[in-house]
């Protein structure tokens, strides 16, 4: 697990981190998100070791990143966004390398398991120099994997891979994330909402939101928003709708159907079915509109940075 209490860092005379607080548990995949500049990479780099903070403390599966910094590493994978490799070896012999650093037992038996976890068997004979930018990712992410770390940290995960791959590549973090605890770091919003238990929004070094991606939505949303799609014609069916008691701002759509809102405590579906289909429409779909992560995520930045304007 991690664990992290007022963690502050200061570049000269800029405060990079504020007093930052958070946990990450044992079986949960936790997103960290936020703009360029918020200090996602500097905390990563505290918790991996590689710089030390300003004031505050940082645990790793108990151990502490400055005292005792050693035990943390043993127990840490960390894959970054520029993934560090030995473009003139083999695939097999770069892990197989990573793997006698860290005195792994059995070593071959484990870079072939851990190649076949990332897709990346079949090219284990390739120099990584000519490998594409996406399977250099996933070579990344299997030297991240190879000791079967405690706590994995992933910066940027599936940049610089295609479709397939990125399933792939969500495929395996799940899978790892039901054993350990998978801090991630992503500016692919969709990518947070579909892997993460828990997301944490981090704005100018401080935590602005942490929930899961679900509760989010319900907190955030406010009016909840439906979409009525009719075979045909839908003339008048904007003011058939707005007809109904408690709905607000109904409007047609470009694409022909009508998006309506109404508040949470005052659900007016069935009413509004009821009168598109005694008004004669055919009602062929009727379906709310979620709030997507990347909408949460504009707004609690905006709202943060216009408290800190007043």
């Amino acid at each position: 697990m991690i664990q992290v209490n007022e963690l502050t860092k200061d570049y000269g005379s800029r405060r990079a981190l504020h007093e930052l607080t958070f946990e990450a548990q044992q079986g949960e995949i936790v997103g960290f998100l936020g703009p360029n500049g918020a200090g996602k990479t500097t905390t990563m780099r505290i918790l991996t070791g590689y710089m030390a903070p300003t004031s505050g403390e940082a645990r790793v599966a108990g151990y502490d990143v400055i005292k005792e910094s050693l035990e943390v590493r043993r127990r840490i994978g960390y894959l970054p966004e520029t993934v560090p490799l030995y473009t003139e070896m083999v695939v097999f012999d770069y892990l197989k390398f990573m793997a006698d650093l860290r005195h792994i037992p059995n070593a071959d038996e484990r870079v072939e398991e851990t190649l076949e976890m990332v897709g990346m068997l079949d090219r284990s004979e390739g120099y990584i120099g000519n490998l594409s930018k996406g399977m250099r990712q996933r070579i990344g992410l299997a030297q991240a994997l190879l000791h079967r770390p405690e706590v994995l940290i992933l910066d940027e995960p599936t940049i610089g891979l295609d479709p397939s791959q990125v399933v792939d590549v969500r495929n395996v973090i799940r899978e790892v994330g039901k054993e350990r605890t998978v801090l991630l770091s992503t500016h692919i919003l969709s990518e947070a909402q579909q892997l993460c238990d828990r997301v944490l929004i981090i704005n100018k070094g401080k935590i602005v939101v942490e929930d899961t991606p679900q509760n989010l939505q319900a907190r955030l949303v406010g009016a909840e928003h439906v979409v009525v799609r009719v075979r045909g014609d839908n003339d008048g069916l904007v003011e058939k709708i707005r007809k109904v008691k408690g709905v607000q701002n109904a409007h047609a759509l470009p694409d022909g159907a009508v998006e309506y809102q109404f508040m949470p405590a005052q659900d007016v579906r069935p009413e509004v079915a009821k009168a598109v289909i005694q008004s004669g429409y055919d009602l062929l779909e009727m379906h709310a509109v979620k709030m997507s992560l990347e909408d949460i995520f504009l707004e609690v930045t905006r709202e943060d940075t216009e408290r800190k304007k007043k």
